[in-house]
């Protein structure tokens, strides 16, 4: 069997000769994805799996094989658009598809000597896989494609899913799956510990994860790298539709998520004069506390309104979320009411790919009604003061977040023990707060006494302008307001 470091060696090999032609990252990965997903399709027609194919066989990876020069341009082009009219998993793969790669004889070399070369459904899981989560880090890294708002960092992942500790038989949901880090940790963390016979395997692999993402590129990318794992629904697992304009009921089990940064959402709309332009979106539901066009507290509520009763989540949201008034002060106080929020952990600056951003993670249980608050006390683990973190030479790693795992204490929540990062407040401390404020700092800022420990200038620069983002637009809801009552 091909070793996994020469598969990654070839991918990596083959991604430098296209960038010459001016390719990016993301282009790469997803040309990749397209040809990967033909032919394993291609594959599962064979023995021994005798599977019937749902693409036509027009379009099909022997089509491809036949064809060199401008032929095959012109045909892999018209298969991309073609197999995007499709329903299903294959119309998640090719919607909105287009070649990128502009020599058709590098195209025919990608075709026959990489791809073709290679049995990909006799690899293991792992080794695709792995090389596929390479190319995908790669791509969020490369600042110019902006892809790095649908890649969080996989430590941080791998160590909400330790403390979450998902089960099998569970139905669980990723609304802003990006490329589906989250998905696939639950789903290694469920193999490596529980043992499971044939059909909760079954289950587990087709009836267990399901996800939304509104991006067709992140889709598709999320869509392969489930599938390169194993974790193929027999129906496609990724919706393309928004998560927010619609509640589909209290059904998931356990909701793990770090929604698109960016506070405002906004759509596309075309005026009676023909020009397109941006509008802001204040998300109406009933099953929403607040009505705001504040992304992060719409998914909030989303999240809340989706969970089965007892159902627990694990949300990234930024700071904002936690101090800004009005929308934010009514949706903290209902959260803290009608569900147990009982851990928040305050991330370092410097591990996301999009800089400058100050987020959290809010960890919460949902509980049936009750005549009194839910919430009773919460923990707040601060990993953020005096913690320095970059994403070339000083990265997170698991390892950095194994104090953070060592309080929490996942196998009792209530055996917990206050230390210097990780303390413990009361519904009564958090409610006397102007706002019911959770934006609690309690250690001292070394760089406030030490200007050489102060942060990067760019990294300052950012934080300023993302208070005075979140001042604006507090000035703008007020005044709205004044408007509304006039």
């Amino acid at each position: 069997m091909t070793d996994s470091k020469q598969i990654v060696q070839k991918l990596w090999n083959y991604c430098n000769i296209l960038r010459d032609d001016g390719l990016s990252y993301g282009d790469y990965v997803e040309q990749l994805t397209y040809l990967l997903f033909l032919k394993m399709d291609d594959e599962r027609t064979k023995a021994p799996y005798n599977k019937k194919s749902d693409i036509p066989k027009k379009y099909n990876w022997q089509s491809l094989l036949e064809k060199e020069g401008t032929e095959l341009e012109t045909h892999y082009i018209e298969t991309l658009q073609e197999l995007g009219k499709e329903e299903g998993i294959i119309g998640v793969i090719f919607r909105k598809a287009q070649n990128k790669i502009q020599d058709p004889a590098k195209l025919r070399k990608l075709i026959v000597e990489l791809i073709n070369k290679e049995n990909w459904l006799s690899l293991e899981a792992d080794v695709k896989g792995d090389a596929y989560e390479g190319l995908l880090e790669k791509n969020a890294a490369d600042t110019k494609g902006g892809a790095g708002q649908y890649f969080t960092p996989r430590p941080l992942i791998n160590t909400i899913v330790e403390v979450m500790k998902p089960k099998h038989g569970m139905k669980i949901h990723d609304p802003a799956c990006g490329t589906g880090g989250f998905l696939l940790s639950a789903y290694n963390y469920i193999v490596k510990n529980y043992r499971m016979d044939r059909d909760q395997k079954e289950e587990l692999k087709h009836r267990t994860f399901s996800g939304n993402e509104i991006v067709p590129m992140a889709a598709r990318l999320c869509v392969m790298n489930l599938y390169l794992h194993g974790v193929n629904g027999e129906e496609n697992p990724i919706s393309l539709d928004d998560s927010l304009k619609k509640n589909s009921g209290p059904i998931y089990d356990m909701v793990l998520t770090n929604p698109p940064f960016g506070k405002k959402s906004s759509e596309t709309i075309v005026t009676d004069e023909g020009e397109s332009r941006k509008q802001t979106l204040t998300i109406l539901r009933d099953d929403f506390w607040a009505k705001t066009a504040n992304k992060q507290l719409n998914f909030l509520q989303h999240v809340r309104s989706i969970l089965k009763i007892n159902g627990r989540t694990a949300i990234i949201l930024p700071d904002n979320v936690l101090f800004e008034g009005g929308a934010g002060e009514t949706v903290r106080r209902k959260l803290m009411e009608t569900c147990d929020l009982h851990t928040l952990l305050r991330l370092p600056t410097g591990i996301f790919y999009a800089q400058g951003v100050k987020a959290n993670v809010l960890f919460f249980d949902k509980k049936a009604a009750s005549k009194d608050h839910i919430t009773s006390k919460i923990w707040i683990y601060d990993m953020r003061t005096n913690k320095h973190f970059t994403l070339k030479e000083s990265t997170l790693k698991y390892e950095d977040l194994d104090d953070f795992v060592k309080c929490y204490n996942p196998d009792n929540r209530h055996a917990r023990k206050e230390t210097e990062r990780f303390k413990c407040f009361t519904y009564e401390d958090i409610t006397k707060r102007d706002k019911a404020n959770l934006d609690i700092i309690w250690i001292k800022d070394e760089s406030l006494d030490d200007l050489d420990k102060l942060p990067e200038p760019d990294v300052v620069a950012n934080e300023i302008a993302e208070d005075l983002e979140d001042a604006l637009e507090q000035l703008n809801e007020i005044r709205s307001d004044l408007n509304a009552k006039k």
